[in-house]
Parts: C-alpha cells; structure tokens; sequence
C-alpha cells in the first residue's frame, strides 16, 4: 500500500500493482492495399498465451487481418519435474515462475527470431530492388521500341508524300490535265488475328462470329468487347501551306501550296548524302594569307572548321581562341598540313602598281625641263628668278629672303618652249626643301655671288645635286659689283670637286646679273641645250603621276598643295592620293592663277580636293576609283601611327627609365605649340628647334601643324603651360580672347631667323647657372677667445689678400678643410669692419661652428653666378 497526500490532507491507501510477466508479443509492419491504388501500413502483432501446467502457448494474434503470421516459437524443452502450483493474483490469474531452461530456450528463440526477421528482410529488398530495375528496363524497351514505331511511320508518311507530290509535279510539267489526286488515306498497321470470344457453356459460335470476329457485348468492359481502334498521334488540322507567300498565292485562297521540285531534290540529295557512307572528296584551296589574319577567317577561308586549327594549334603547344590572331607563317603551317595551297600577301601590296609603272606605249612626246635654283642665302637665286619671269617675287618676301618653296614656268624667247624653274630657299634651315628641290629636278643652276663666293649653303647645294644625279649648270651671279671677282668663284668650286668649262671642265658657267638682266638670255640657252642633250620624253596620255612641292591650309580653300606633275595628265575630277590623304580635284590653278581643266607633265599647279594637307616630299599619283584610294590612304596612315608610336615609346620607354633619366641627366622641357603656314616653313622650324636640344634642356613640340592658331590649340598650351608660335599665320578672335583670358602668350613671327633666336633665348632661361669662385684672402688664427654671449672668436693676422664680412670661409686644419661656412663677425679692435686688409689683426667667428684651434688657416673667397645661354 501507498499513502497519498490529497489537497484536503486526507491519506489514501492505493494498492500497488501486482508484478507479472507479459505474454510474449512479435510485431511487424504490412501494407494492406485498397480500390483505387490506395494503400496502408499497419502493425501486425502476434501474442502467445501461456497456460497453467507448463502446455505449449497457443499464438494469438492481435492486429486487422494479417498478411501472414510468422510461426510461434519453439516450445521450451520438456521438463524433468513438475512445477509447483503457482499462486493466483487478485484478478484470479495463475503467476509462476520461469525455470533456467525455459529462460535460457526463450532467449535463444529470441536471438533465432531476429535473424530470421533481418534475414527476411534483406531478401525482400533484394528482391524490391531486382524487381524494380527489370521493369525499368521493359519500361524503356517498350518507349524505344514506341519510337522506333513512330520514327518508321513518319518516314514512310513522308516518303509517300514526296512522292505524291512528285508525281503531281511530273503530270503538271508534263503538261497533263488530269484532275488532282486526293492525298492517300494514312496507312493503317496491318489487322490484328481476331481475339476468340469467351462463351457460356452451351452456346456455340455460329459463322458470322467466326467470319467477322467476335462481337461486342453489350456490357461495357464485360467478354466479348471490341479491340480499341489504335489512337493516332497527330490532330486533324488543315496541312500547313508552305512556301514563299506572293500577291498571286494570297488572292488565290483554292490553290493549295506544294513544295517545289528544288526542294524535293535537295531533300534527297541531303538523305542520300546522310545514306551514303563513301567519303567525301576533300576540296583544296589556294588560301590567301596576309601578314596576321584571325583563326576564324583562317578557317573560313579554308573552307574548314575552326575547331580543326585550334586543335592544330593545341598539338603545337599553343592555346588560341577563335577571335585570335596569329601571323603569316603559322597560317601558312596550318594550310599546308590540312592539303592547301598558299598564297602570301603583304599589307604593303595596296602600293603595287601605283608609281613608277613601265609604260609601254611609243607614243611619246618631248616635255619641258624642270630647273632647280639652289644656292646660299643672299645670293640672288629669286632675283634671278623674277628677271627670268618679269615678276616682283622679292618684294613679298618677309626679310628679304625666301622661306618657301616656289614653282613657276618661263617660256625661252629664242625656242618659245617653256622651262619649269623650282625656287628653293637658302636658309640653313631649309636642307629638306632643298632636297625635295634636287628630287623632282632636270636640272641644277647653282647661284652663287661673285662678291661672296662659295659658302656653307652652296656646299649643301652641291652635294644635293651629285645624290640627284643631275647635270648642273653655274650661275655666277651679281657680277655688276665692284667688288665682283668670278675666277675667285670658279677656284673654289675646284675645291668641291666642281670643274666648269673655262678651266677645262664639264660644268657650264655663265656670268649673270639679275639686277642688270645681264647675260640671262645666254642662261635659258645653256638651259635648253642640256635639256636637248637629256632628250627628254614622256606619255602624257597615262594617268598623272607626281610630286607634292608644297602643302597649306586655306582658311577659304582648304588643303592646297603645289604639285609639279611628272608623268601623264592630272585632270579635274581625278581620285588622287598622297601620301595619307586622298581627295578628288575639284580645281587646278595655274602658277600665274590662272583656273586650268588639266596640267600636263612637268607643269606645276595647286591642286584644290584634298581632305586634308598632305605633307611637302609626298608622292601623288591617280587611282581607278575611291576604294583603292580608301585602302591605299588607309595603309599608310596605319603605317604614320605605328612610327609614330615607335618612335614615342623608344624615346620614353618605360617608368622606370624615364625617372632614371631626370635623376641623371635632369633635362628640363621647353613644351612649345608651333602653327605655320605651310609644311615646308613647318618643317624647317621643328628641325631648327630640334638642333637647339642639350643634354640639359630641349624643346618639346606639343603639337604642330599647318593653319590658324584655334581654340584647341590655345586649351592644349593652358593644360601644359606652354607658349604658341606662330609662323606667318594668325589666331582666330576665339582663340586671341581665350589666350589672354588664361595668361597664354602667343608669339607671331614672320622670319625663321626670329623665331629661332627668341626660342633659343627662352630656353637658356632654363639653364642652370654657372657658379664661379672668387678667392679673396688667407688669415691665420693666432689665439682664440670664448666671450660670452658671442660664442667662440678667432684673433687672426690677414696673410695675404682682403677678408671680407658675410663672404664664405673654409677652415684648413693640416691641409685639411674641416668647414665651409660664412663669417658671422669681423671686428677690427672692437668695431665691426666690412673688411680687413693683408697684414692686420682682427677678430673672426663663424655661423654655428666653433671648434677653432690656434694655427689653423681661413681660407675666404666669394661665389658668383654667371647666367649661361645656348
């Protein structure tokens, strides 16, 4: 009994339970299965009585219908005496007591009931398992076989219309009338044998049963039903029209589109190439390959994969993509291992066949001679010019010398035939125009000044002409000075190798004077006989060929370029191309300003179209249409950027490099924006400020070009501080107002000679300056004295020279300089002194230094800056 405590502290008295043993009870899980596919797991439990005087227990089971009911365990060995009589419960039942064995048999029918159960359990999941797979692959046996059914009646659905449809178009070519054939009803699987009908007994079948097979019942479901018709796939629908819809085939709704007989024979052509196992024949090529070409365009043009050249590739060693791009040889490599053909072409191909073409027609006709007048500076050569042609050239020209290079023709009084004379300039700077002189030229007259000889210049000149390979003709000119001495002239021409005929030579000399017009019939003579002995001939039919002289950018005109022609006629409307640019012309004018339709060979003209100024040197010449021009302008054009970068990236080279140089060298930069007129001025300048470069400072062009200073010009001179020059030309009132808004200075010049010397005067600004030292006296220390407040004071006797206060002073202890400083006090006695002369004493101290010893020497002197100039 157990005492309880309730809430009204009354005692309970609650029997406890009596101890018993529980039957033996066996579970397990079954899945009981229902209409509909439904289905249930439940527990099965198998219970064993056990009976008062020790009989076999009797299973029971407990659990809604069970699947099975697994055998009860084996009974417990027979015993060798009987049990006593167990005692009975409150609830009347018999307990008793289990003997050793029968514990010892119960455990063991335990252990043998659970390894049947996992033993059991594992053959059914091995059995789930197999079961499983074997009708996953009958399932996928019946889908294959379903498909391959399917495959094979839309082939020969297929099959018998093409070939409806080809014998329709065989009767419409043919020229048949006969009425369209109805499209064939689809074709059914062949009839299955009649499935025999189940019967009741006595009743037999009669012949229509067995003629007609069975019948339906009329059971839905029940013996005896028909066989379902097989269900067909694809809906009715109206066949889909096919082909190209036209006005004709939408107005007329009856007809029905068929498919081509293109189309029917390229269909079986594709099915018997699928059919056909024979190899196809491979297809060699002759590839072109440029100097770097992309594998896709490689395999393109090889009528090959891309996949096959990166594969290549791969067996090289080499990964690429498709967009990569690879050079000529292995492209090449690759062509020919895959059985092709190569042909090699070079970016530089676009040039071949635009100059120097062999021209084979005789039909020729002799043209005038080109003369360049070359010379020193001051020497006369426009003068002569402007006698020659009865023109004021002179007067126009800024300083009185010639700074551009000039075409004109004069017509010979004596032959009427007319000459082509090209002006070159004398100054030192203009050594590319004089060689784009020598280039185009017949002929070479060298003018030089009776009363000044041959000078640096007149060298130049002579050099020129023996490069160009041309007969050269001596014009000893101003020979109406006093101080004229023309064999002084022809002496120093034996010095370069120049021998004229009055010294028994091969060079013609003729004594002029421009300012007289004396002996200039004589010049154009000699002129025209040289050009007789060079019989001189070309085509003039054949599309022109020539030479830009000169280059500039009009404000009203645009690109304008003096062009001497050479070969064949240039006439209005030619596609031309020089050099980078190309353009149409829209207009020739003549050298007296006169608009002409065309120019001859050796006839000089401004040619108006251009797209912008081509540069002064470049070849012109006449292309078949604007394609070739487009590609031949477009090469040289990637041509100038790649030099350019060239050039740039060699003269900056890397980070490092550069930062390396300014600790070294320390060159300091002149930026300068430089305009001109033309390209020939251009030129000369940039190799005029180049030439002024040290290794300390140098100019450095931000931008140059021909035209107007503009806008842009004025924003890139603020962004680096740079100054602008302009040479001949002007600033827009745009770029005047920004310039002084933002402090830029704009520099106009109209003679080289200017312009270089204020350019080299700015750079010298930026030299560093020259320190000189001085030497002003010796003093020797004799005592030294600490004062208070003052520090350290050396009592000197001067030796030789002046000492002066504030000068610097190096301190010599044993011949050894211990300080460099300044002198902070001199005092004579006990005034302060500006300075002390040789032999007397006076008192000495230095700024912040004091370690002063008896004996030592003070050497004093002074520094001066001297401003140095290039």
């Amino acid at each position: 009994m157990v005492d309880t405590k309730t809430p009204g502290d009354k005692k309970l008295s609650v029997p406890t339970k009596t101890l018993s043993l529980k039957p033996r009870v066996e579970t397990g899980t079954v899945r009981q299965s229902f209409s509909h596919g439904r289905t249930k797991q439940v527990v099965v439990e198998k219970r064993g009585k056990r009976r008062v005087g020790g009989d076999t227990p009797v299973p029971e089971t407990h659990a809604p219908e069970p699947v099975a009911a697994k055998p009860a365990a084996a009974a417990p060995a027979a015993r060798t005496a009987p049990a006593p009589a167990a005692p009975r419960g409150n609830s009347g039942v018999v307990l008793r007591t289990l003997t050793e064995d029968e514990r010892s048999a119960r455990a063991s029918a335990l252990a043998d009931a659970k390894l049947r159960d996992v033993e059991e359990r594992r053959i059914a999941e091995e059995e789930a398992k197999r079961r499983a797979s074997r009708e996953g692959i009958e399932q996928a046996e019946r889908e294959a076989a379903e498909a391959r059914r399917k495959a094979e009646e839309e082939r020969h659905r297929q099959d018998e219309e093409a070939k409806r449809k080809a014998e329709l178009e065989a009767k419409k070519r043919f020229g048949e009338t006969e009425a369209r054939t109805p499209a064939p009803a689809p074709t059914r699987p062949a009839a299955r044998p009649p499935i025999p009908v189940a019967r009741a007994p006595g009743i037999a079948a009669d012949a229509s049963d067995e003629d007609e097979g069975p019948r339906p019942s009329r059971r839905p479901g029940g013996p005896g039903r028909p066989a379902a018709a097989p269900k067909t796939t694809a809906k009715p629908s109206p066949q889909k029209q096919r082909g190209r819809l036209t006005v004709v085939t939408a107005l007329d709704a009856d007809d029905v589109r068929e498919r081509s007989i293109a189309s029917f024979r390229r269909r079986t052509q594709r099915l018997k190439g699928h059919q056909s196992s024979e190899p196809k024949e491979k297809l060699v090529r002759e590839v072109t390959i440029p100097e770097a070409i992309t594998i896709q365009e490689l395999a393109n043009r090889m009528s090959e994969r891309a996949v096959d050249v990166i594969r290549m590739l791969m067996k090289q060693g080499a990964m690429h993509k498709i967009t990569d791009v690879i050079d000529a040889d292995t492209a090449q490599l690759i062509a020919e291992e895959l059985g092709h053909t190569v042909k090699r072409v070079a970016a530089s191909d676009v040039e071949e066949g635009l100059f120097d073409v062999v021209d084979d027609s005789t039909d020729t006709e002799p043209r005038s001679p080109v003369v360049t007048v070359m010379g020193h500076v001051d020497h006369g050569k426009t003068s002569l010019l402007d006698a020659l042609r009865h023109a004021n050239v002179v007067s126009g020209e800024a300083g009185g010398i010639t700074q551009h290079i000039g075409a004109y023709q004069v017509t010979s009084p004596e032959s009427g035939k007319k000459i082509t004379f090209i002006d070159t300039p004398g100054h030192a700077a203009f050594t590319a125009m004089r060689a784009r002189g020598a280039k185009v030229t017949d002929i070479v007259v060298l003018v030089v000044a009776a009363d000044d000889g041959v000078m640096p210049q007149t060298v130049e000149a002579i050099n020129h002409a023996k490069a160009a390979k041309v007969p050269m003709i001596v014009a000893i000119n101003k020979i109406d000075k006093p101080d004229a001495r023309p064999e002084r002239v022809r002496t120093e021409l034996l010095q370069h190798e120049v021998q004229v005929e009055s010294l028994g030579g091969e060079v013609v000399d003729v004594e002029v004077s421009a300012k007289n017009k004396t002996n200039l019939d004589r010049l154009l003579e000699m002129i025209a006989l040289q050009a007789e002995i060079l019989d001189l001939k070309t085509n003039s039919t054949r599309p022109a060929e020539g030479t830009v002289i000169e280059a500039k950018l009009d404000r009203g005109r645009g690109p304008v370029a003096t062009v001497l022609v050479q070969r064949g006629t240039l006439k209005v409307g030619d596609i031309i191309v020089a050099g980078a640019e190309m353009g149409r012309v829209r207009a020739l004018i003549s050298d007296q300003g006169d608009t002409v339709q065309e120019a001859g060979p050796s006839v000089p003209v401004e040619v108006l179209g251009f797209n912008g100024p081509p540069e002064a040197g470049d070849r012109l010449a006449v292309v078949e249409n604007e394609a070739r021009a487009r590609q031949v302008t477009s090469y040289r054009a990637h041509q100038k950027r790649e030099n350019a970068a060239a050039s740039v990236s060699g003269m900056r080279g890397s980070l490092e490099q550069m930062m390396s140089q300014l600790k070294t060298s320390g060159r300091k930069e002149f930026p300068l924006v430089v305009k001109a007129d033309v390209q020939g001025s251009l030129e000369a300048i940039l190799g005029s400020l180049e030439k002024l470069g040290t290794e300390e400072v140098a100019a450095r062009i931000l931008h140059a070009g021909v035209g107007g200073i503009s806008e842009s010009d004025v924003t890139l001179a603020e962004g680096f501080n740079a100054a602008i020059i302009g040479f001949s030309v002007r600033a827009n009132k745009e770029a005047a107002a920004a310039a002084k808004r933002n402090g830029i200075e704009i520099r106009y010049y109209n003679i080289i000679y200017d312009l270089v010397d204020d350019v080299k005067k700015a750079m010298s600004g930026l030299l560093a300056p020259t320190l000189r030292e001085t030497m002003l006296g010796n003093a020797q220390i004799l005592e030294v004295f600490n004062i208070s407040k003052v520090g350290k004071v050396a009592g000197c006797r001067v030796t030789d020279g002046t000492v002066e206060r504030g000068a610097n002073v190096r301190l010599i202890r044993d011949n050894v300089v211990v300080h460099e400083g300044k002198l902070s006090t001199l005092k004579r006695f006990k005034d302060e002194v500006k300075e002390v002369q040789a032999g007397q004493e006076c008192g000495m101290a230095f700024e912040n230094y004091g370690d002063m010893r008896v004996g030592d020497v003070i050497e004093c002197y002074r520094i001066e800056t001297i401003q140095r100039s290039l």
